[in-house]
């Protein structure tokens, strides 16, 4: 029989992997590549300049008592390597907060050779050594995202399996380096697909993805999931209600994610901000499953946030209430308390 190898948890990952989804809290997606944080920035009339992607992260990372609702955030290469206004290094403003810095390290998706519609997603060359400069620079933690469409006749099981293997692959060079992988196959929400297909797609691509981490020994304890939730697509005539949501993704999960995976912390995809909120607090609601069930949003978190700022210092204030707002909701709902009476205030 073959010798599978040590899957204990590395140094300290574990502990990192807890962290991250400690009791009401959970993370920060702030790593928007070079394309679309300028689409975002262009949406509220602010010219995308490497200073004012600095000074909005700058308002998000210093928002007065964001800590108790954030335990992490995922910087882009850009990012991590920029200053607050007084100088410190971001992963050092992070840090001193009790907030754990991490870095987004894939390099984008590309067309899959002899696949149309289907797409893969580059950023293994030269991983390792870039793995180890982001550690030297205060790094924690890493996210790698997969993307899986649904259409005619795809996704093919090979696009599946590639994906699976990339995200494996990725994992297993980030325990080497002491750093905990988040591994993100999202299953996008573009189509008009049902939301009975969307589980179906869901489940196979997370079995296919389990059973490739465990071929190469990574250790589950010192690991995140961070997957999509089930849902129609956005085309798809018949929406499902926020029960109908929390129940399929739950039951998906509960088929595949193995307990020793500490927690999941969803994508938000495409829905508004109110909406992945409430779809986390009814999930949580439905009781204790084995692992924690948090977030890493991007657009649920900033969307906000951004139209408030629209690149005024004037308004610098006004946008960190908004975000702390957003933060303390997504915070209740990690205890399945969120109700949209909360949003009748930006206290």
């Amino acid at each position: 029989m073959e010798k599978r190898g040590c899957l204990m948890p590395m140094s300290g990952l574990d502990s990192v992997a807890r962290s991250l989804v400690a009791a009401g809290k959970g993370i920060l997606a702030a790593d928007e590549s070079a394309p679309t944080i300028e689409k975002r920035l262009k949406a509220v009339g602010v010219p995308s300049t490497e200073e004012n992607r600095r000074a909005y992260r700058d308002l998000l990372f210093t928002t007065p008592g964001i800590s108790e609702f954030v335990s992490g955030v995922i910087l882009f290469d850009e990012t991590i390597r920029q200053k607050s206004a007084d100088g410190t290094p971001f992963p050092e403003v992070l840090s001193r907060q009790g907030i754990l810095p991490g870095i987004k390290v894939d390099k984008g998706t590309r067309p899959l050779a002899r696949f149309p519609e289907e797409k893969i997603t580059e950023g293994l060359d030269g991983l390792g050594e870039r793995l180890a400069e982001y550690r030297d620079r205060g790094a924690r933690f890493a996210k790698w995202r997969a993307v899986i469409s649904i259409g005619s006749g795809i996704p093919t099981r090979f696009c599946l399996k590639a994906h699976a293997h990339l995200l494996a692959r990725y994992a297993a060079l980030c325990q080497e380096a002491g750093l905990a992988p988040i591994v993100e196959p999202e299953v996008l929400m573009d189509g008009a697909h049902t939301i009975e297909r969307c589980e179906e797609v869901t489940t196979e691509t997370l079995s296919l993805v389990f059973s490739e981490l465990l071929e190469h020994r990574v250790a589950l304890e010192g690991m995140l999931l961070k997957p999509n939730m089930v849902l129609p697509g956005k085309e798809c005539p018949k929406q499902a209600g926020v029960p109908e949501v929390a129940e399929a993704t739950v039951r998906c999960l509960r088929r595949v994610v193995p307990p020793a995976v500490p927690g999941i912390v969803f994508l938000s995809g495409g829905q508004t901000a109110e909406q992945a909120t409430e779809h986390l607090s009814a999930m949580n609601a439905l009781g204790s499953p084995p692992w924690e069930l948090s977030f890493s949003y991007g657009r649920a978190l900033q969307d906000p946030v951004l139209k408030a700022w629209k690149g005024d210092s004037a308004n610098i204030s006004t946008a960190q209430g908004v975000f702390r707002h957003r933060a303390r909701c997504n915070g209740a709902a990690r205890y399945g308390k969120y109700t949209r009476e909360m949003e009748r205030s930006v206290a």
